[in-house]
């Protein structure tokens, strides 16, 4: 952790740890809505809410009908694939560890259960773990496993220990993973041991450019690797140096390590983890969706800010050692992630680590909410609607002051907090990992949904799709808008109608999927518009991209999409998303080969956020919607997709 994020609130709230239903017998259930002919396939669903009055809470199951909702519709279709999931979890710290071991073993192991046990808790499945010490430490002494004297060096690494551990931190990695079996763990210094350092301090510096400090270093790695392997907690994962460009931590372990340095570690590592741990994968980078401006500001005179990090790493030599990227919540957004992806669709992007802070005279009730409406946006749905495989907090526990804490961040919480009385209480963030963890099962695939809302809010419905090794999917939901939303989800022909209260999170789990047509790719795909403006807004995979006439309906207004190449399609759905009424009451689809000569498909009228129009199977090169009614409201198009 370095700072706050930008514009986020990331905090906790008290609330006795005391199952996943706590506080859920006051509330009012709104009935599940459904005017369509009720099928077998039924939702479970979860429901957290903002005021603390649901938290987790299990709410009645919701039957999939036969037919379309008016509303604005989620549709899901497994046959669109994107990343595999490998977990949703947080960090064991030497704080963490301090805290949990000041709790009496019954109520430790309780909180444990809480957290790692899928069926009595969550089911937390990815730990990434500091290797050495970080500003979360209980040691009056920041360390790592290698100090000696100052002056002195041990470049065959005879000091090597990682007794430091052995008391707390890995005791209860263990437990975790009896817990839950698929855990993955991450590893990540804040630190080489000084020895290897300019300036010999943990605290700031550069890794000292010689060839046989990246060598002892590389195997310094391997060491601990190896050791916690021994110790019984395999490392799947490990980067080389968390937050590589925070050149200043504030009285904390850190280091400048430019990226030039960090390939040279990498060639060196990546040999040797073959050769010892070929589990372990290594992540590059490790640091913030954008280069902080304070990072930017503190680059030395006449030096590269290297603000493009993670790219010049990939496209390194070291790149071909890395399985990809991974990112922290402090400056950017999560599309940032996109970005990268699309330069190097073969690399992998995992999000590690976002933790923040609040302002001292924020009340509980303004931390919870403020925590998880941001977090639900930005971490749970905007990193992994944008290809990350992982979303992981910072601290898994801290106490009720948000330590201990050696240097660094003073305002942080954990997914729990350790209170004086020796109780434990649920922070926002328990919840917003619990609506991931518990259902979304690792080596989960996420599929795709359509989604309307934004990371930085603009009041719609945002989700993400994910169908587990079992077959079953996994929908989570959240209501961006303060004022309760109803909404459908569609998956093939069927649908539920339901309504989720303001800012609330759902989850909805299913086993049986309906069939579904298969979706006619548009990439590469061209659009226009009359009016003319941002036709490809329409066409995009993106329910929070809208194009829309900026006019009063009108007949004659149409947009119309060049695939490139005539493709078939027997389903044209015309998705409106969350402007509600920006719907054209009246339309024509009609298609062409040359884009002069069209030739009229259907017509009809719509009554809903969302038109599926079926034809026969149909080819065409080009594909026009045009408005044929006239209303006041905008016509918008949120997306527009193909299936046949």
């Amino acid at each position: 952790m370095k700072r706050p994020a930008i514009g986020a609130v990331v905090a906790g709230s008290a609330l006795l740890l005391s199952g996943l239903s706590a506080g859920a017998q006051a509330v009012e259930l709104p009935a599940a809505q459904n005017s369509t002919t009720k099928s077998t396939t039924k939702a479970s669903v979860w429901v957290t809410t903002p005021d603390r009055a649901e938290l987790m809470h299990q709410r009645p199951d919701v039957a999939f009908g036969k037919g379309q909702s008016t509303q604005t519709t989620i549709t899901v279709d497994p046959a669109t694939k994107y990343q595999t999931m490998d977990g949703f979890g947080a960090s064991i710290t030497d704080s963490s560890a301090a805290v949990l071991y000041r709790l009496t073993p019954a109520v430790r192991d309780q909180t444990m259960r809480s957290l790692f046990d899928r069926n009595q808790g969550i089911g937390v499945s990815f730990l990434r773990q500091v290797v050495g010490s970080s500003d979360f430490t209980a040691a009056p002494q920041h360390y790592t496993y290698d100090d000696v004297p100052a002056g002195q060096t041990d470049f065959a690494l005879r000091n090597f220990s990682i007794a430091h551990d052995q008391t707390q931190i890995l005791p209860l990695l263990r437990r975790a993973k009896q817990l839950n079996p698929s855990l993955k763990v991450m590893a990540t210094p804040w630190s080489p041991p000084a020895w290897m350092k300019t300036g010999d301090s943990l605290v700031g510096g550069r890794l000292k450019d010689d060839p046989k400090i990246y060598n002892a270093y590389a195997r310094y790695l391997v060491k601990f690797v190896k050791a916690y392997e021994a110790a019984g907690v395999p490392v799947d994962f490990i980067s080389v140096q968390n937050e590589p460009q925070n050149r200043k931590p504030s009285g904390y372990p850190g280091t400048d390590m430019p990226v030039r340095q960090e390939a040279a570690v990498i060639e060196q590592l990546g040999p040797l983890l073959r050769a010892y741990s070929p589990r372990t994968k290594i992540l590059g980078y490790d640091h913030n969706w954008t280069t902080h401006p304070g990072d930017v500001n503190s680059t030395p005179p006449g030096e590269d800010p290297e603000t493009d990090y993670p790219y010049q790493l990939l496209d390194s030599p070291a790149g071909k050692w890395l399985a990809g990227t991974a990112y922290h919540c402090y400056s950017g957004n999560p599309s940032d992630q996109s970005n990268l992806q699309k330069a190097f669709p073969k690399k992998g992007i995992w999000f590690t680590e976002c933790s923040g802070s609040h302002g001292a005279s924020d009340t509980p009730p303004q931390i919870f909410r403020g925590t998880l409406t941001w977090h639900a946006r930005t971490l749970m749905l905007g990193t992994t609607r944008n290809w990350a495989k992982s979303v992981v907090n910072w601290n898994i526990a801290l106490d009720d002051k948000g330590g201990p804490y050696n240097g660094g961040c003073t305002t942080c919480t954990g997914l729990v907090t350790v209170q004086p009385d020796g109780s434990v209480t649920t922070d926002a963030e328990y919840y917003t990992i619990g609506h991931l963890s518990k259902f979304v099962r690792t080596g989960a695939v996420r599929i795709a949904s359509t989604s309307y809302g934004t990371t930085g809010w603009n009041g719609q419905l945002m989700s993400s799709a994910f169908r587990n090794p079992d077959g079953s999917t996994a929908l989570v939901v959240h209501n961006e808008n303060d004022d309760p939303r109803t909404f459908a989800v569609a998956v093939g022909d069927e649908s539920f109608e339901y309504t989720l209260p303001g800012g609330a999170i759902g989850t909805f789990v299913w086993q049986r999927s309906p069939k579904t047509l298969t979706p006619v790719s548009l990439a590469g795909a061209t659009a226009s518009a009359v009016p003319a403006a941002d036709a490809a807004l329409a066409f995009d995979a993106d329910g929070s991209t809208v194009w829309q006439s900026k006019a009063a309906q009108a007949a004659g207004q149409y947009v119309q999409v060049d695939l490139g190449t005539a493709k078939q399609f027997r389903r044209v759905a015309i998705d409106t998303g969350g402007n509600l009424g920006d719907f054209a009451q009246a339309w024509q689809v009609s298609t062409s080969f040359d884009g002069t000569t069209w030739r009229p498909l259907a017509t009809g009228t719509s009554n809903g956020q969302l038109t599926n129009v079926d034809v026969k199977p149909t080819r065409a090169r080009y594909v026009r919607i045009t408005n044929t009614g006239t209303s006041d409201h905008w016509w918008s198009l949120a997306d527009v997709r193909l299936y046949n």
